[in-house]
């Protein structure tokens, strides 16, 4: 077996002794009723758009930040490759098709039961016995068992050799711990009886739509952190969340699991002017991007021409410019250069209004009066595109999109919906266009890649192009491939295979943007845009 040893403690912590709490309930702290414009310097509040949500980390419906403070997993990801959390070290066997994980001792859940090897196969049992619900992620379909050798030692066996295991494993959710006593019906498909993790801080509050409170998990195994308490508030993104950091009623502001900030950049930058405030950003993180439906042949939107005549439409100088200030860059393929296995040589799409309308007069869509749609074989060519209503950027890109394409003869209806309702039209393939972006840095590409096939992502998006079952085979094999060159090679033909078709119409590499006190230091990013290191952070004296 190959050995991979850890190398001392995963995260090590600074701590410095803050003030004391005020005394205030849960709920006035969350309200801002009786605070100062001063928050204790050993309490973080954040504003988010959207409820915490259910905390189970097995399915879905919860928030990620959230969920990352509560549960972990039995590695990381981080720049260094992955690296030790809950196991201290891993063995895999030369055929690629066991794990053995020797587990951290000493860790408890919140509720006090051990962490052990048996915590960790009840809970990879659980997620298993709802297998269809995380078809997005292969690992699922490749586990065939998990076995407790003995207190602190799991085995995990495959199907078969499965590369991507170890970042997967990894995810903020599903393959994460909790606490076998909050187990619903033996399992955690019907829901959990409590939210019991092992991560440095602990639920405490949860008042639905209004707040949810965090506090610090004073045994945890990593030293207890400073920060205490820390306050989800549900505000409204832009104007309310920024007369909120003004107020003092938040300290706190990041981008969310959506990849949308609350507030827009010129908020920021006032903020920051201020001098009470510092805007953190982190490196590129993810692609924003336009996902088309090919398959819904009876709409323009199955058409390559018209996919691509989109693409060439829209000049994401202007967005990263005019709609974020710079703060993201603009994006010519479905990953950045930085991501593994996507330095891929593409054919180049750059703003060409001129191009998109040859495009579409050689596919036979013919101009109608001018500011009127184009038509082919009497239909209209004229789509839906649907964005988050909870994110001002997207809505204000959806409208510069809108006036863009309809120069070329191309009509957008745009349509704001929840985010759980997008997720659900993009998982039934009931839309043309629609927002999202990739799964991060940390994941991708072969997170991103393998919702490519999956139902409840992106299936819709790429089932109707010729090359749909070679795409998927070229999946399949590179998942399984313990050869590096044919890695290399399956995923250029896959990424290869969605550029040339415009399923995936890249607008900006994203960035998680962090507005905090001044005073607060420890700010740093994980290797994911859907979590952030709070154990790490402390206030100045």
């Amino acid at each position: 077996m190959k050995k991979i040893v850890a190398a001392g403690l995963l995260i090590a912590f600074a701590f410095l002794g803050g003030c004391g709490t005020t005394g205030e309930s849960h709920e006035e702290a969350a309200s801002g009723i009786g605070q100062t414009e001063s928050k204790p310097e050993t309490e973080i509040t954040y504003a988010s758009s959207k409820d915490i949500n259910d905390m189970n980390p097995h399915l879905y419906l919860g928030s990620m930040p959230a969920q990352g403070m509560v549960y972990e997993s039995l590695v990381e990801n981080t720049k260094d490759g992955i690296m030790p959390l809950l196991a201290e070290s891993w063995e895999i066997s030369e055929d690629g098709k066991t794990y053995l994980f020797h587990l951290r001792k000493g860790v408890t859940f919140h509720d006090g039961e051990p962490f052990n090897a048996e915590a960790v196969k009840r809970n990879m049992d659980a997620v298993q016995a709802n297998a269809d619900k995380h078809s997005w992620i292969k690992l699922s379909s490749k586990i065939k068992s998990v076995e407790a050798v003995d207190e602190y030692t799991v085995k995990l066996s495959l199907t078969g050799p499965y590369d991507p295991t170890l970042v997967e494993l990894s995810m903020t959710r599903p393959y994460v711990f909790v606490s076998p006593k909050d187990f619903k019906n033996g399992g955690t498909k019907d829901g959990l009886n409590g939210y019991h993790g092992t991560g440095p801080y602990k639920l405490a509050e949860h008042k639905v739509n209004q707040y949810a409170v965090f506090v610090a998990n004073e045994n945890y195994w990593g030293g207890p952190p400073s920060i205490k308490r820390i306050t989800a508030k549900v505000l409204p993104a832009g104007e309310t969340t920024f007369l909120a950091l003004q107020k003092g009623e938040v300290n706190f502001v990041f981008t969310d699991d959506r990849g949308a900030d609350s507030i827009d950049p010129e908020s920021m930058k006032q903020l920051a002017d201020s001098g009470q405030f510092q805007v953190i950003r982190s490196e590129a993180m993810n692609t924003k991007m336009i996902v088309a439906n090919t398959s819904r042949t009876d709409r323009p939107v199955h058409e390559t021409a018209v996919r691509e005549a989109l693409w060439y439409a829209i000049d994401r100088e202007t967005i990263s410019q005019d709609i974020f200030d710079g703060m993201e860059t603009p994006a010519s393929t479905l990953f950045s250069s930085n991501v593994n296995y996507a330095n891929v040589e593409l054919k180049e799409r750059g703003y060409d209004a001129e191009k998109a309308e040859q495009i579409l007069q050689d596919a036979g869509w013919v101009s109608g009066n001018a500011g009127s749609a184009r038509v082919k074989e009497g239909k209209r060519l004229a789509m839906s595109l649907y964005y988050d209503s909870n994110s001002s950027s997207q809505k204000t890109e959806a409208e510069y999109i809108q006036h863009a394409v309809k120069n070329i003869g191309m009509e957008l209806e745009i349509i704001g919906e929840e985010s759980s309702s997008i997720a659900n039209r993009r998982a039934s393939g009931d839309y043309d266009l629609l927002f999202n972006q990739t799964w991060g840095l940390a994941y991708d590409p072969q997170s991103t890649i393998a919702a490519f096939t999956s139902s409840s992502s992106y299936l819709h998006a790429t089932k109707g192009i010729t090359e749909a079952d070679e795409l998927y085979g070229d999946i399949e094999a590179v998942m399984a491939s313990t050869d590096e060159n044919d890695r290399k090679k399956l995923y250029a033909d896959i990424l290869t295979i969605v550029h040339d078709e415009a399923v995936f119409i890249p607008l900006t590499h994203g960035r998680v943007s962090v507005v905090a006190p001044s005073s607060l230091q420890g700010i740093s990013f994980k290797q994911t845009q859907f979590e952030l290191p709070f154990e790490q952070m402390h206030f100045t004296s």
